[in-house]
């Protein structure tokens, strides 16, 4: 009865996540982050403020124009009254507007460099997700397989104990090692789902009950690459290098935007009066209009403190030491992933060389002879367990193999990956 009880939990349970279950190719699900990742998204807006930076650094000064009225309030001596009227303009010397659109302009390049750079680690983070939900169900699956020959295994000892060939003992411990495995395959159920929900909030989107299940080979991992050759395309094309590299310049425009706001501004104005006839017999005088003209100069005496200049050149060393240090971290990220990436290699050819195989004929004769009374219960569930462990470290080696590789390409900028 605790057999069919637990038959009906395992049917149940598959059940249930068949129905909720749809295929996932890698293809489909890389394409369905880079279009609908909601922070890749939003980082996307960057591009358009810096966009928008460059218009405004290309704005001129706004002109400006006055107006007024004079009344010389001698109504006695009829002095009359006027009007005033003039424009004026500030006309920017020392190169400033040109300053300013190089400064846009290099922001601009840093932007997109940044987006790149985004989406760089946002492919690989992803991708490891894949990874992670299709070991997770591999896990899954090794339990359940497990579960079902243990399952059987039960069902067989219950007739064989009611039959007088094997003690009670044996038939408990068969149904406590069914349930034990049960218990476990759906803690690793759990995390699976959480992997592939992890899926959906990569793609943007939340889909309730409905589960993605990535389906592709995990064997087609298998790169050769020469660590020099891997090095030097990083440095090439790391987008965050790049990214260090336009920086600099941002520094340098910032440290000539400084030098050019030190320079003098001219104000220009023009201005039309006109006054109005004056009668008195004192001094008469007929209405009039004037015309004048006018430049300004502004006393710099804020140029005496150097301190923008001093920061503006700061900035330019502080970007130079940023730089070198993303170039050596590029370049000890991208060693380091080759080795580890080395290692991974290695242990893998471990499983391939039969260690699985072996585990597997150790587990088929120990239950053939345990068939035929020949070896104890306990031999079998020892062979069992030894031949979960492998299959779990066959699988956890290769996901360390494929994740090492993404980490690789990750580091040296190149993307070849599939499933």
């Amino acid at each position: 009865m605790k057999t069919r009880g637990l038959l009906f939990l395992w049917l149940l349970y598959s059940g249930i996540a068949a129905a909720q279950e749809k295929q996932l190719d890698f293809t489909a699900y890389l394409s369905g982050v880079r279009q609908h990742n909601l922070g890749y998204a939003a980082e996307k807006f960057n591009m358009d403020v810096a966009a928008a930076n460059v218009l405004m650094a290309k704005v001129f000064p706004d002109p400006e124009i006055s107006a007024g009225v004079f009344d010389n309030g001698q109504r006695r001596m009829q002095q009359g009254y006027g009007f005033s009227s003039s424009i004026g303009y500030t006309l920017e010397l020392g190169g400033k507007r040109h300053a300013r659109i190089g400064l846009a302009k290099s922001e601009q390049e840093v932007a997109r460099y940044l987006l790149e750079d985004y989406f760089r680690n946002l492919r690989a983070d992803a991708t490891l997700a894949f990874l992670n939900a299709m070991q997770q169900q591999r896990v899954y699956d090794i339990k359940m397989e497990a579960y079902q020959y243990m399952l059987q295994l039960a069902q067989a000892d219950s007739i064989r104990f009611k039959a007088g060939l094997i003690p009670e003992a044996d038939a408990r411990q068969s149904r406590v090692e069914a349930g034990m495995l049960l218990n476990e395959a759906f803690g690793v159920a759990a995390e699976m789902k959480t992997a592939l929900v992890q899926l959906h909030e990569l793609m943007g989107a939340y889909r309730g009950d409905t589960l993605s299940n990535p389906v592709g080979d995990m064997g087609r991992f298998e790169r050769s690459f020469s660590l020099p050759e891997l090095v030097t395309r990083a440095q090439e094309e790391r987008a965050d290098l790049l990214a260090a590299l336009r920086q600099k310049d941002v520094s340098v425009k910032t440290l000539q935007l400084a030098k050019a706001a030190r320079m003098i501004d001219l104000g220009l104005t023009l201005g039309v009066n006109n006054a109005a006839v004056v009668t008195n017999v004192v001094a008469p005088t007929p209405s009039m209009n004037t015309v004048s003209a006018g430049v300004s100069l502004p006393l710099k005496f804020s140029n005496r403190n150097r301190g923008d200049l001093l920061a503006a050149n700061a900035g330019v060393r502080q970007q130079e030491m940023v730089y070198r240090q993303t170039l050596l971290q590029v370049q000890t990220e991208v060693t380091t992933a080759w080795f580890s990436y080395l290692g991974a290699g290695r242990q893998r050819q471990q499983f391939d060389n039969g260690l699985l195989e072996e585990a597997k004929k150790v587990l088929e004769g120990r239950r053939y002879s345990y068939q035929r009374g020949e070896t104890s219960l306990l031999e079998v569930l020892n062979a069992q367990r030894t031949y979960n462990d492998v299959q779990q470290q066959y699988y956890e080696t290769i996901y360390r193999h494929a994740s090492a590789l993404v980490e690789l390409e990750r580091a040296a900028a190149v993307w070849d990956i599939q499933f």
